[in-house]
């Protein structure tokens, strides 16, 4: 029987995906409607859905507040809010392991740093990961700057940062590694890689009840 994973803020489902292939058992929940979310899903709010009933969590925390998008907004005056340390609370105080994944500059604790070029992605998505177990050293390859230009087409072989509206959306699904989301879907996704990667960690401190660092 495969453990049960909980996906927090999970949009679409990149994470969730991930962890699948990893081994796990995937539960969504996401304050707003997600169809194509590709398993069991619940609309709700993430602060305040019941965590009993699983054996590790994901969340992705909204990121406005710390994002180099939301940056314009903020120097407008608009106040996004910070639900990283509330999320962190409510999974410590399961006592199971759990991942919480961001943007650069968010305040996660002790991060592991992914991106695109890691597993070989034309895709500029860095994205941290706070682990309440223990994870290796990780070195992450410097990425490429992006060879898209305003103008014209997303070619094949460019290097793209998938914000906004974009081209070539079958280009971009395929160097995510993502095949049934909208191109409003891909710009907020994460690559199914990243938290493959960080699953297998993630269920070997399952299985062996290791999972206790202290962050």
């Amino acid at each position: 029987m495969r453990p049960r994973l909980l996906d927090l803020c999970c949009k679409a489902g990149g994470a969730s995906v991930g962890y699948a292939r990893a081994g796990f058992e995937v539960v969504g929940v996401d304050i707003d409607p997600q169809p194509h979310f590709p398993f069991e899903f619940h609309q709700g709010d993430a602060l305040t859905y019941p965590l009993e009933g699983f054996d590790a969590y994901h969340a992705s925390p909204p990121c406005q507040a710390y994002s180099m998008a939301g940056q314009q907004w903020r120097a407008k005056g608009i106040e996004y809010p910070d639900l990283i340390g509330q999320t962190r609370e409510l999974l410590k105080a399961t006592g199971l392991p759990y991942v919480i994944e961001n943007v650069l500059g968010a305040p996660l604790l002790n991060p592991v740093k992914l991106n695109g070029a890691m597993f070989g992605m034309r895709v500029r998505r860095t994205r941290l990961f706070e682990t309440s177990f223990s994870m290796p050293l990780i070195l992450c390859p410097k990425e490429e700057r992006s060879s898209f230009r305003t103008g014209r087409p997303v070619r094949e072989g460019d290097i793209v940062t998938p914000v906004g509206h974009f081209s070539n959306v079958p280009y971009i699904k395929r160097q995510m590694g993502i095949d049934w989301m909208t191109a409003a879907e891909l710009s907020q996704a994460i690559p199914p890689a990243y938290t493959e990667f960080i699953g297998k960690y993630l269920l070997s401190a399952v299985m062996s009840k290791c999972y206790n660092r202290s962050i």
